[in-house]
């Protein structure tokens, strides 16, 4: 009876911390990691102030966990060991990153959430900078190491290095996901994605009519 009790109190334990990210996202999405109060998140949450600091102390503690619980499935794409390797398979590797992408529009609470935080973490001072710091870092390898292998193959149909063409991507994803943010109705993501990469890799590009 003892160890059904515990296991009890461990799921109820363990549903009030989702509870709790799940409203704290919510929060940091629309006002920032600055903007939101712990007070407000446990109001938000339906638990005492108190209750908040016993699962997590810090406002820190909040924003780490936050970030892990809503980019679970970019962080195993990008650290896994089962993803596609970009070197040894680039155009499935591409895929599979674009499915990423066009996923986190199903789920515009997520995407408010890094485009407003990776904006804010710009200053080197925020708890989040070395997160999205190393965030932009693994998507830059990411597709450079796609792109090159591209390359070496000859199936690469841009004049512009894998590096540089690696920080275009990740910046024109970003700049589209924020369009698409203000403006739902026309900006097309994964279309608009699609045909870019089409433009540079041929082989996508019975894919970009999607």
């Amino acid at each position: 009876m003892a160890a059904t009790a515990g296991r009890g109190s461990y799921a109820k334990s363990a549903g009030v911390r989702r509870r709790i990210l799940e409203v704290c996202a919510d929060a940091f999405g629309e006002t920032g990691f600055h903007g939101a109060s712990t007070k407000d998140i446990a109001q938000r949450a339906g638990i005492s102030h108190t209750g908040l600091r016993h699962h997590f102390p810090r406002k820190e503690d909040l924003l780490a966990a936050v970030l892990d619980l809503r980019d679970e499935r970019g962080t195993a794409f990008l650290r896994s060991a089962d993803a596609v390797d970009p070197d040894a398979f680039p155009v499935e590797a591409l895929r599979g990153m674009l499915d990423l992408v066009v996923d986190h529009e199903l789920q515009p609470g997520l995407m408010q959430l890094h485009c407003v935080l990776s904006a804010e973490a710009t200053a080197a001072d925020h708890p989040a900078h070395a997160y999205y710091a190393e965030r932009h870092r693994q998507l830059r390898a990411f597709y450079a190491r796609a792109y090159t292998a591209l390359a070496r193959g000859g199936q690469l149909r841009s004049a512009v290095d894998p590096e540089t063409l690696a920080v275009m991507t990740v910046s024109l994803v970003k700049g589209i996901q924020e369009q698409w943010l203000f403006d739902r109705e026309t900006v097309r993501i994964e279309y608009a994605l699609r045909m870019f990469l089409a433009s540079v890799v041929p082989e996508l590009g019975d894919e970009s009519g999607r």
